[in-house]
């Protein structure tokens, strides 16, 4: 009787340790996809990917490949050999390339938003010079009051006619050097 709580907790276990077949199969197919977008990808961008060489050189093998069943089993094996790769790693640096970093676009809405505070609060630009002493003070007051005109004569604009930007985008230019000094124009 003793045995039977030991074998119930087996049974309830069935003795499995892993992945279902079908679950394995699906992260395959996964791997065999984001195989398929490395392919689509420039070498500039593979370069710049966590990948080992061997996947490199099939990737790139898999690029010149013309035969369209060649190229279908080039790209079978690449998605073989990304079992080993960091995959996580992989989808990330992808995703960044397809849609920006969310800070990436948080940092550019904040820009936008100081623009657009520049151009209509007089006081906004003496907190943004506090906030940077090494800005160039005369160069943001230039791009301001010609902003500022190039918006008042957009205002009067017949139908059809398109708006004048280049102030207006010439200062968030200079707002974003200010965050990025390597953007230096």
């Amino acid at each position: 009787m003793q045995n039977t709580p030991i074998d119930s907790d087996d049974s309830a276990d069935h003795g499995y340790d892993r992945p279902s077949k079908s679950q394995v199969k699906r992260d395959m197919l996964a791997l065999q996809d984001l195989g398929k977008q490395l392919v689509d990808l420039s070498p500039d961008q593979l370069k710049q990917l966590p990948l080992a060489e061997k996947l490199f050189d099939a990737i790139r093998l898999a690029q010149r490949t013309t035969s369209r069943e060649g190229r279908r089993r080039q790209i079978h094996y690449v998605g073989k050999l990304m079992r080993d790769a960091d995959a996580d790693a992989i989808r990330t640096q992808l995703d960044v390339w397809e849609n920006g970093s969310r800070e990436q676009t948080r940092a550019m809405h904040r820009l936008e938003t100081l623009r657009d505070l520049l151009l209509r609060d007089d006081d906004a630009l003496t907190g943004l010079l506090n906030e940077y002493p090494d800005a160039d003070a005369q160069r943001l007051r230039t791009l301001i009051r010609e902003g500022r005109k190039e918006a008042l004569a957009n205002t009067r604009l017949q139908a059809g006619q398109d708006p004048q930007r280049k102030h207006y985008r010439a200062l968030f230019q200079a707002l974003k050097s200010l965050n990025d000094p390597t953007e230096q124009e």
